[in-house]
């Protein structure tokens, strides 16, 4: 057996085309995930078959043939672009003397490149790790056990078993630091339910322009490229719509087809924040011949997560590249389906927002109120709210107030304060109690 060798950029990609459904992938799609990767493509292998080799994934006569052309070019990679078995990997790189990677291997490093907060990393080295534990085993001869004799007798482990042993505690290492994590981000969900302000997730297959929408609507920053997974960690945004109206925008992972499960596992908590939404935004690339097909496969990973319930509104984005107008198709009972607009060109974002608002405008309260000197941190707290749109004294000094304010926002004041919210209604006094 051989060293398995680092990772090169000097790649071919290897594509075959399967009668099953399950284990057929896309090839365009293949080739966006190498490069996103950083792979530099020497040459594209395609095959077909009825069922894949146990062994080798692809027949005997095309691994001599792929074997023949990394001998000739100097090839450091070999990207499968399907999910191989330990053994099959195994049997490749032993045929090939070069790495092989394949397609949950590959979304896994494109997943480790893009992690920037501490439990991106966290997630995508646990993932990882699950990944890695299935494929220990190697060849060397220093995985034997130690044998006996004066100055020889070892620990009774072999080296294979010395790096499970390892790769368990660093699992068990990183999800402890995640509960932590997770607790923390549940305490901030917690705390935007607690102040009612609706959270809408943008979802959808990856590099469909959720990260251009966000940044467009919520004048935000967040990392933009033409690449898949340029989103990993998720963003959020409080959005002002109107004076009753605030969201709390969150921009998320893009799916893709066959994600891989320890991925899904990994990023539950983050994924959660999709699941806990009072909304989904379902962005879609109008443009791409294959959008009915991303369309299932988003909904296919929403119900695994346990997110299928929750309602939905698509987002037909990049219509500038189809010379389309802005529009929203409704169903029979006038319910929004669908809103076609261009995030990059700025192109229906207005009826979007004015959607929005319809759905979640809050019950503005206008009335009238007199508070006397006795009741200055009322006046106050009514400021810092917002609400006052006019004062005035009368003779006796008391302040006559005109207000305009969400009553969700009235009713958590009234509630902090032990104050009665009946008084809002009439122009009496208010007074604690």
């Amino acid at each position: 057996m051989f060293d398995r060798p680092g990772t090169g950029e000097r790649a071919i990609l290897i594509h075959v085309d399967v009668n099953e459904e399950c284990q057929r992938e896309n090839l365009a799609e293949f080739r966006e995930l190498s490069a996103s990767a950083g792979a530099v493509s020497l040459f594209e292998f395609t095959s077909s078959c009825q069922t894949p080799n146990a062994k080798l994934f692809i027949g005997k006569g095309k691994a001599e043939e792929i074997e023949n052309y990394i001998k000739a070019n100097d090839v450091e990679l070999a990207l499968f672009n399907h999910a191989l078995s330990p053994s099959q990997e195994r049997n490749l790189e032993a045929i090939f003397k070069c790495r092989v990677l394949d397609r949950t291997g590959l979304i896994l490093d494109i997943f480790a490149q893009r992690a920037r907060s501490f439990e991106g990393k966290l997630q995508v080295e646990l993932a990882q790790l699950k990944h890695l534990s299935t494929r220990l085993i190697r060849g060397w001869t220093h995985l034997e056990r130690q044998k006996g004799g004066i100055g020889l007798r070892g620990p009774g482990e072999t080296q294979l078993e010395t790096d499970r042993r390892l790769l368990a505690q660093r699992i068990k290492q990183i999800n402890r630091r995640l509960e932590k994590v997770t607790s923390q981000r549940e305490q901030g969900r917690q705390s935007r339910k607690k102040a009612e302000v609706p959270t809408i997730a943008l979802v959808g297959y990856t590099n469909a322009g959720k990260s251009t929408l966000f940044n467009t609507l919520t004048e935000a920053a967040v990392y933009v490229q033409d690449q898949l997974f340029a989103t990993l960690d998720p963003t959020f945004r409080r959005l002002e719509l109107d004076e009753a109206c605030t969201v709390i925008f969150a921009d998320t992972v893009g799916f893709i087809r066959h994600l891989p499960h320890d991925l899904v596992n990994a990023f539950k908590s983050t994924l959660q924040e999709t699941k806990e939404a009072d909304l989904l935004l379902h962005v879609i690339d109008a443009a791409d011949d294959n959008r009915l097909h991303n369309i299932d496969e988003v909904n296919q990973v929403l119900a695994d997560i346990g997110a299928d319930e929750v309602p939905q509104i698509q987002v037909m984005n990049k219509i500038d590249l189809l010379d389309l107008q802005p529009w929203i198709d409704r169903d029979d009972q006038g319910e929004v389906k669908r809103i076609w607009l261009s995030a990059e060109k700025d192109l229906g974002l207005d009826q979007l927002k004015n959607l929005l608002m319809q759905r979640f405008k809050q019950d503005l309260l206008q009335t009238e109120i007199c508070l006397s000197p006795s009741e200055a941190r009322i006046r106050a707290l009514l400021f810092d709210l917002g609400a006052i749109k006019n004062e005035t004294t009368d003779e006796s000094g008391n302040s006559i107030l005109q207000l305009s304010v969400a009553r969700r926002d009235l009713n958590q004041l009234v509630s902090r304060e032990g104050l009665d919210i009946e008084l809002f209604l009439s122009n009496k006094s208010l007074a604690s109690g």
